[in-house]
């Protein structure tokens, strides 16, 4: 029979199909059980809009089978089928979609999720196979007819020389053979295409049965196995998430997120959604107990398992959560997505948009409530996520701190336990109009900061900073519930009265040229001198301006050097007696002076966790200064 051409820029557009659309060799299969789909959706409506078509519907089923010999996939639906002319218009023009026809026919009252759009997704099989064979017979004709192609060279039609076609349709692929680039023959095996089927195709509404081998021990002694054929019914067609809520155990949705995310805990909160209106979708939301052991790589990718009507799109959608929530795991299926012509990519969406904007809403309300009402559960799942909450507020220049604020918790110097801000407010003492705060690598190191002596002595609460995240977030929150923060390592915490101003700085100017000459010594601080804020200590580091100390550590460790440097201060007690000790030495003996300057400067980077650049000199320093 004579060849036929394409209707399109055959050659070109064919190529283009198989080499560019799409990426990914193994969603072949997906696509043609979804074009089965459709053909069995479309049956089931005529059996309901007309009263000549007779379905049961347990007999609308896709069947899957191979053979590895002759180098065969086929796949067979009991739909509706193409007539002569379907086959003609659908299958030889490339982009031409009956299901997109069908969809567009429909009364608008009914809702049948039909799949197929662009008319393109059949021809993704010839990516993997060399020769494809489609045998059709249509509920409104009694000829079955042959569409068989090779590829962009073009196609045959013919009527079918089989007796007895029944209604449906049969798709035979002539798997190519492999290269050294590529292994098609994987898709000869029972366990791949098992594989494909559960991971694209799993809640396909109609059974997709295969026929399979089980192997059973014959003979425990020798080892011997016999094998035995059955029919299985490889999909699950009804997923967990459009269940009946009232049919599910929560058992049942912590072993489907074990299972799908490989996850050997169970998740520490569920969180189920279903939503109608301009957008409509279902959503399954996972929180898990503990962070994957590549959480905080580059190689972690975020996102949730993309759905549409049933059908997997994209293993990953990035594009569904923030970064902040770049934990939660889960799937979203929903009718309302623009894909592009492959199904692989999504389009610019405003639904897409919409969706991820409500499920970043529901994650934050779930979790807003887990703290109000499951106090313990929530403190074991921000001690495991605490950095991502944390760098969300401060990401994108605080764009999004209203909305994380009040999730995330500080130790407390008074309770002695995590707190929120909202908690630390509602206990703060009467006229107190500043959240105080230290950072520090531990609680213990925090606590034994010189700084912070003096602010409990006042019996205020301090909000303990551990980690390196902590000041960035504060700084993009500058104040909350109109209390600002304050880092008790700032140079002034205005905490002495006037009397004590005044007194300190009558100190400091009686004593300018002692402070001129240590600062002159020590190039690394921006100024000198004495304080009455420290109670038992005899020195300290604080820090003037945007940038901290403990800010300055953080960029530090980076593997460029920002530059990035504390405007620092050391200032030293002045009852303490090094401070008497320091003014009789610059009165009598400048080396000595200098060298008590040294080994103070050093004491105070020490208490305040910094490095020491000359760690020899300093120690020979101590022993010649105390050996005296």
């Amino acid at each position: 029979m004579a060849k036929k051409e394409f209707k399109s820029e055959s050659k070109r557009l064919l190529d283009l199909m198989i080499n560019s659309i799409y990426t990914n060799k193994d969603i072949f299969l997906r696509e043609l059980i979804s074009n089965a789909s459709d053909a069995l959706d479309k049956l089931y409506y005529r059996s309901l809009t007309d009263e000549n078509v007779k379905v049961n519907k347990d007999d609308l089923m896709i069947n899957l089978a191979f053979d590895e010999k002759k180098r065969t996939i086929t796949i067979s639906d009991t739909g509706c089928g193409m007539t002569k002319e379907e086959l003609e218009n659908n299958l030889g023009t490339i982009a031409k979609s009956g299901s997109l026809n069908f969809k567009e026919n429909m009364n608008k009252e009914e809702k049948v999720n039909i799949i197929g759009q662009f008319g393109v997704g059949f021809y993704s099989a010839f990516m993997v196979s060399d020769k494809i064979t489609v045998t059709s017979r249509s509920i409104d004709s009694d000829e079955a007819y042959v569409w068989e192609s090779e590829g962009a060279d073009g196609y045959t039609i013919e009527k079918s020389k089989k007796k007895n076609v029944g209604v449906g349709t049969e798709i035979v692929l002539h798997i190519k053979a492999d290269t050294d680039e590529e292994d098609y023959s994987k898709y000869l095996n029972e366990y791949e295409l098992k594989s494909l089927v559960k991971k694209y195709s799993d809640y396909i509404s109609f059974p997709i049965k295969m026929e399979c081998t089980h192997h059973e021990l014959k003979d425990e002694e020798k080892h011997e196995y016999e094998d035995h054929k059955c029919v299985e019914t490889l999909n699950s067609m009804i997923p967990i998430w459009r269940k009946d809520k009232k049919d599910v155990e929560d058992s049942d949705y912590e072993n489907f997120y074990m299972d799908k995310f490989n996850d050997y805990d169970k998740p520490i909160k569920v969180i189920s959604s279903s939503v109608e209106g301009m957008c409509s979708y279902k959503a399954l939301l996972f929180i898990p107990s503990h962070a994957p052991y590549d959480y905080y790589t580059q190689d972690y990718e975020k996102g949730l398992s993309l759905y549409a009507n049933g059908v997997l799109i994209m293993e990953r959608c990035g594009d569904l959560l923030p970064d902040y929530f770049s934990f939660v795991k889960g799937v979203v299926d929903t009718e309302d997505l623009s894909l592009n012509i492959s199904r692989e990519i999504l389009q610019e969406s405003h639904s897409l948009k919409l969706i991820a904007k409500n499920i970043e809403s529901k994650i934050r309300k779930e979790l807003e409530d887990m703290l109000l009402n499951d106090r313990e559960n929530y403190e074991s799942f921000f001690k495991t996520f605490s950095v991502q909450l944390k760098y969300g507020v401060y990401n994108n220049y605080g764009a999004d701190k209203e909305k994380l604020e009040n999730l995330i918790m500080f130790y407390s110097s008074k309770k002695q336990k995590l707190i929120t801000l909202k908690e630390y407010v509602e206990n703060m003492k009467e006229g107190q109009d500043t959240i105080y705060y230290a950072s520090g690598s531990s609680i213990a190191k925090i606590d034994s900061l010189p700084q912070v002596e003096q602010v409990k002595d006042k019996d205020y609460d301090i909000l303990y900073l551990t980690e390196y995240v902590d000041q960035f977030a504060i700084t993009a929150i500058q104040e909350y519930e109109g209390k600002k923060f304050i880092n008790v390592e700032s140079e002034d915490l205005n905490l002495e009265s006037e009397e004590e101003k005044e007194s300190t700085k009558k100190v400091n100017e009686d004593n300018s040229d002692l402070l001129t000459a240590m600062k002159d010594e020590i190039k690394e601080v921006s100024e000198v001198k004495f304080t009455n804020k420290l109670k038992n200590h005899p020195v300290c580091l604080t820090s003037k301006g945007d940038v901290s100390i403990e800010m300055q550590k953080v960029f530090d460790a980076m593997p460029n050097d920002m530059g990035i440097k504390a405007q620092m201060i050391l200032e030293i007690n002045e009852k303490h007696p090094i401070a008497q000790k320091l003014k009789d030495l610059y009165a009598g003996d400048k080396d000595e002076f200098i060298k008590y300057t040294k080994i103070l400067y050093a004491e105070a980077r020490m208490i305040a966790g910094l490095p020491v650049d000359n760690p020899t000199e300093i120690s020979t320093l101590v022993c010649e200064v105390i050996s005296k």
